[in-house]
């Protein structure tokens, strides 16, 4: 069971990669997290990905006053999506025209709802943005919606400032992504002996 969690862990975050690789190519706008990567990447003139390790480096900082603890999920959250997506942004050419932008689109959150279930249901923690607001929701007694909510807004509205891609796409995903995240969960939970790491019915950024 463990090497089976491992690797569904894994061929989970090297979907996401790729799942973000699709929605940058397609250019109609990306999730909260993503569009404040793109932002800062734009500014500082890093890799996309780059930027996506650094983002998940610093938030895990942010973990220590708030208690939490990471596991081998955490970790590899901000190592290996960060790689995945710079190398499929290399093979993945841009998309021409309307109908193969939105194909585009609607493969990166079909692939991402799938890719987070995998990776949460796998149960080696949660990534580092989820374990922010999971920390902050223990901290301040709030409600995850409201948390959740909170952080995203914050990211959205200083990644659309410094030049991240806001539009239908950010909508679609908003929209899609739980629905999506709540029907594959359930399928690709796996058993962990004692279940020390909650798994979160509701969809936070990685």
């Amino acid at each position: 069971m463990l090497m089976r969690r491992l690797v569904q862990l894994y061929a989970g975050l090297v979907a996401y990669g790729l799942s973000l690789a699709l929605m940058l190519r397609a250019d109609l706008g990306l999730d909260p997290w993503d569009v404040f990567h793109q932002g800062v990447a734009e500014r500082l003139g890093w890799s996309f990905g780059a930027v996506v390790i650094a983002t998940g480096a610093l938030v895990l900082l942010l973990w220590v006053p708030l208690r939490q603890r990471p596991g081998l999920g955490t970790v590899s959250n901000i190592v290996v999506i960060g790689l995945v997506v710079d190398a499929a942004l290399l093979v993945l050419p841009h998309a021409t025209g309307i109908p193969a932008r939105m194909g585009l689109l609607a493969g990166g959150v079909l692939l991402s709802g799938a890719a987070t279930a995998a990776y949460i249901g796998a149960r080696f923690g949660p990534g580092p943005r989820d374990g922010l607001m999971t920390g902050l929701v223990e901290r301040t007694g709030g409600s995850v919606r409201r948390v959740r909510t909170a952080i995203e807004l914050c990211v959205l509205a200083t990644g659309w400032v410094l030049g991240g891609s806001v539009g239908v796409g950010t909508v679609v995903y908003a929209l899609a992504i739980g629905p999506l995240v709540h029907r594959l969960l359930p399928l690709l939970d796996l058993p962990a002996g004692p279940r020390t790491v909650p798994v979160p019915r509701e969809r936070t950024a990685p």
